[in-house]
């Protein structure tokens, strides 16, 4: 049976390795959900992040993607948006941010949900 490698991409591997090294949860979750295989991987469209989005900042393990629409800004987090998407949320007046970019402002990952 083959061994789990997880990511082989190292930019990937360097952000898991440092979510694993926080102690809060969330961050261990999120490393956790990015160390899947690609295929496996989370993808969440607009929609559902417009029906989450009063919740608090919303982290995407995974791709987000533009289908549906944006009616409220919302703070998203993500390891990879569609240009489409990363547009439609800025015009609504949200905020779309790497992973990196929340961990940096948001360590101890107060009012941060996992979106899968």
């Amino acid at each position: 049976m083959p061994r789990p490698t997880g990511p082989t991409n190292p930019v990937i591997r360097e952000l898991v390795a440092r979510l694993r090294q926080r102690r809060e949860g969330v961050w261990r979750r999120a490393a956790e959900l990015l160390s899947r295989p690609t295929r496996r991987r989370v993808e969440v469209n607009l929609s559902k992040i417009n029906r989450y989005g009063d919740k608090g900042v919303l982290l995407v393990p995974g791709v987000v993607l533009a289908s549906g629409t944006l009616e409220k800004p919302v703070t998203v987090s993500a390891l990879r948006f569609s240009a489409e998407a990363r547009r439609k949320i800025t015009e609504a007046g949200g905020r779309a941010l790497g992973v990196e970019q929340l961990l940096e402002e948001n360590p101890e990952g107060k009012g941060v949900i996992i979106l899968i």
